[in-house]
């Protein structure tokens, strides 16, 4: 068994542990919220559970192998830091950092602890996704990668009247590209590699985050397009195109239906059942490569984490969006 503590008592944190009390390896162990009244109503719907409201603290206090972070992302690197300067193994949400330059800083302090750090992306650890890779070749050479992830945020009609949440706070490093464009590029590069050419636009909110964007970036032989938006809905399926055929994923932030369309006419599905929620994968990932004794995962690896962060922050330099923590 592995005894987790979690940093963040939101509704992600919620799905968090129920997808992992599926895995049987999972006990929750401790929790951490910045109030101790909000950490204790969190963590009384899960039994004797301990509530700390400091990090080190629970980080050292013996009662934990593992922590899942899902804290605004400007305090990842930080209380990462702190969890594995204490030998505790990192599960961080998406996006690992507010940019390259922290997340370097969190994996040389996961080298040198000699502990497992990994990006919480569910969705390359997704039954579907792995059905891509195993079946890219049969599209032939690829030419053309497409994805969108546009989805209208609530907390949007309470910017709109003037009340600003988190959401699109830029002291909380966040907005449309931290929050739903890293689903269009982590697949890219994972399948792909880091581009060689990245351009980017944005639409900027008076708060100063951005609300929606593009990027189009250039690889020695084909294209790729990404489109999110926390301002905006779209029903658009994502599709990589090759000479031969065009893979078509029908959710690039959660794949559930994988076919081909082959330019003969033809389809052929490849979707695989998946037996359970979305982010029960990334959890089981993240147990195995602990029981294994691995540091690093190989499908949601460090130097993929670390080209989705860069190409980001280049997106975010061409339409201006600077975070607090980008000066720091």
């Amino acid at each position: 068994m592995i005894r987790f503590g979690v940093i963040g008592t939101n509704w992600i944190t919620e799905r968090f542990i129920q997808a992992a009390l599926e895995t049987e390896q999972f006990v929750l162990g401790a929790v951490y919220s910045r109030t101790e009244e909000k950490g204790t109503a969190f963590a009384a719907r899960y039994g004797d559970v301990e509530v700390f409201t400091d990090v080190t603290e629970m980080a050292s206090s013996g009662k934990i192998d593992a922590v899942y972070i899902a804290s605004p992302n400007s305090f990842h690197k930080n209380q990462a830091i702190q969890c594995m300067d204490h030998g505790i193994h990192v599960l961080c949400e998406k996006p690992f950092a507010s940019n390259a330059s922290e997340l370097e800083e969190m994996l040389a302090a996961a080298k040198r602890n000699d502990v497992l750090l990994m990006e919480a992306l569910k969705s390359t650890l997704m039954p579907n996704f792995k059905v891509v890779q195993d079946n890219l070749y049969k599209i032939g050479r690829v030419r053309r990668y497409v994805a969108s992830y546009c989805q209208y945020s609530s907390r949007y009609d309470a910017f709109l009247e003037g009340k600003v949440l988190n959401a699109f706070n830029p002291e909380f490093s966040n907005g449309s590209l931290m929050d739903l464009g890293i689903y269009c590029l982590y697949p890219l590069v994972a399948l792909f590699g880091k581009p060689d050419e990245v351009n980017a636009v944005g639409v900027m909110l008076s708060s100063g985050v951005d609300g929606e964007g593009s990027i189009v970036m250039k690889y020695e032989d084909m294209d790729a397009t990404v489109m999110y938006s926390k301002i905006s809905d779209s029903y658009l399926p994502a599709e990589i195109q090759g000479e031969n055929g065009t893979l078509v994923i029908d959710k690039i932030s959660q794949p559930y239906e994988v076919k081909i369309m082959y330019r003969d006419g033809t389809v052929e599905v490849l979707t695989q059942p998946q037996t359970h929620e979305p982010m029960y994968y990334e959890v089981k990932e993240f147990m195995d490569l602990l029981e294994s004794g691995k540091r690093e995962s190989t499908v949601n690896s460090h130097a993929t984490s670390l080209a989705v962060a860069q190409v980001m922050e280049e997106a975010r330099r061409q339409f201006g969006l600077r975070y607090p923590a980008d000066q720091a």
